[in-house]
């Protein structure tokens, strides 16, 4: 089976030193060989796990790391102390380090040989203890990572191993993106704002604006052909209204909307970006706000942001990215509006028109509807309701000295009742611990109205994101109560100023 990131790499770095004889670290070589050979051969775990030789002394520890970080394949590298390799040897090696960091706990052997065991054997393998040598180091040092304790050919120690794959390829994702913004933000919104030079240095994402009617002019130029051939895809994956049809009365609106999805891609490949936003309120030449052609390009992996809101376009690419082959999908959400019968409290969540269909397996309905804003011609859009399963909810703040995770896991269910008003994609979900904590646990962390929803990855992969990032993360669940939460905004809010130094 093809690995979702087939052609980026993680390296694996086995630690010793020469004391035990050549022998000893031939049988090092060949056990930290299976290890790697086991976890490249579990489904879970994403990319290929690139073996390297044993590390020995200081030079050699310094060299692989310098290559890793250097290596564009490279999205991490896990390291294992399979005997005891003393800490030291690793100081300058971690300094050098600039690639997410998965520190493997485990060891050759599931069982112990309790009836024939003997030194030699306790000399071999000595994980239990070169591992707390090296945890050490690391923390002395600061050095962010993840760990993972546990026997490799145990399923549940292998997919949390591909989580950290995951979340380290959507560091790598951001780490050269480029964002381009189609005029500005929505006016006199607060939580779209926020600091593109911290952003850059924090994430490596490039954030940068060009003029709407740049985008216009491209859509003017898109020569019939490639209209003719994306209608016809439209009409083969899509379930479109007679009207948008050929023939039909408004076929011209899904051409123009046709027109806009290959100028827009057209316009992200030409400068390297894979992610974008637009507004309503600053369209230029654009005759209406771009609908399916932003749904389908979310759906080839694009981040996208509305509004202006490029904190949450990044956010949706690096969901895409961290979700790439799992089921389900993720998309730009907003909270739009409640029901709170009392016991049976949802949210029913959507956008003027920019929901991904990845969040659905059914059929979309291709339909034109009046917007009521931006005052442009009526927009194209798909519409469908989100499966039902477990997601999460995600926003991305700026709170001034640091950025701030906000983390909802959700329970999306069917509608409780059909929409046949409401021409929109949508989800309604059921917030853990429930409405009441969640929203005003939401509420506390002045976690953003836009968001992205991921029904493909969880949260963990966005909590070990938050990790290798150094933003900040706050996990609303079915564990959340209002004042444990409330105590941990407090102090983390301590926590994350004084980690800025004076």
């Amino acid at each position: 089976m093809s690995k979702p990131y087939a052609d980026r790499e993680v390296w694996f770095l086995t630690g010793s030193q020469p004391l035990y004889g050549e022998e000893t670290l031939r049988q090092v070589a060949a056990q930290s060989q299976e290890v790697v050979r086991l976890l490249d051969a579990s489904p879970d775990v994403p990319a290929p796990i690139v073996w390297k030789p044993v590390l020995k002394d200081p030079e050699s520890i310094r060299r692989a790391i310098i290559d890793a970080s250097s290596d564009d394949r490279v999205i991490g590298v896990i390291v294992w102390m399979h005997t005891f390799s003393p800490s030291k040897m690793w100081i300058n090696g971690l300094e050098q380090l600039r690639k997410p960091l998965l520190h493997l706990h485990t060891q050759a052997n599931v069982e112990l040989p309790w009836s024939t065991i003997d030194f030699d054997f306790m000399n071999l393998n000595q994980a239990a203890h070169g591992d707390r040598e090296h945890g050490y180091i690391q923390s002395r040092m600061g050095v962010p990572r993840t760990t993972v304790a546990g026997h490799v050919s145990n399923p549940a120690v292998a997919a949390r191993v591909g989580t950290w794959v995951r979340a380290a390829a959507g560091v790598a994702a951001t780490r050269d993106m480029k964002v381009v913004r189609f005029g500005d933000n929505m006016r006199y919104v607060a939580v779209t704002e926020g600091d593109k030079t911290e952003a850059e240095i924090r994430f490596g994402v490039s954030v940068n604006t060009w003029g709407v009617n740049e985008l216009a002019d491209a859509v003017a130029a898109v020569e019939p052909s490639a209209v003719d051939a994306l209608v016809v895809e439209y009409e083969d994956l899509y379930d479109v209204v007679p009207e948008l049809r050929k023939g039909g009365e408004r076929h011209e609106s899904l051409r123009y909307a046709a027109s806009q999805e290959v100028a827009l891609e057209r316009f992200l490949v030409e400068r390297g970006a894979t992610a974008f936003t637009d507004t309503f309120e600053d369209l230029g030449a654009l005759r209406q706000l771009p609908g399916i052609a932003v749904q389908r390009l979310m759906s080839k992996g694009y981040g996208f942001g509305a509004e202006g809101d490029w904190k949450t376009a990044v956010l949706v690419r690096a969901a895409k990215v961290m979700g790439a082959g799992l089921p389900g999908g993720a998309s730009l959400m907003e909270d739009y509006t409640y029901d709170l019968t009392p016991g049976k409290e949802v949210i029913l969540g959507a956008h003027m028109l920019e929901i991904c269909p990845s969040l659905t397996t059914s059929k979309p309905s291709v339909e034109i509807h009046p917007l009521g804003i931006g005052g442009k011609e009526d927009p194209v859009r798909m519409v469908f309701d989100a499966d039902p399963g477990v997601g999460v909810v995600v926003a991305l703040s700026d709170m001034r000295e640091r950025f701030r995770l906000t983390a909802n896991v959700v329970d999306v269910i069917a509608p409780p009742a059909p929409l046949p008003h409401l021409p929109v994609a949508r989800a309604v979900w059921r917030p853990r611990p429930d409405f009441t904590t969640s929203a005003e646990a939401w509420l506390t962390a002045g976690a953003a109205h836009h968001t992205v929803m991921s029904t493909a990855a969880g949260v963990e992969a966005f909590e070990i994101f938050a990790d290798l990032t150094r933003a900040e993360l706050l996990v609303i669940d079915e564990h959340t109560t209002r004042r444990g939460f409330a105590d941990q905004v407090r102090w983390n809010q301590a926590y994350y100023r004084l980690a800025q130094g004076l």
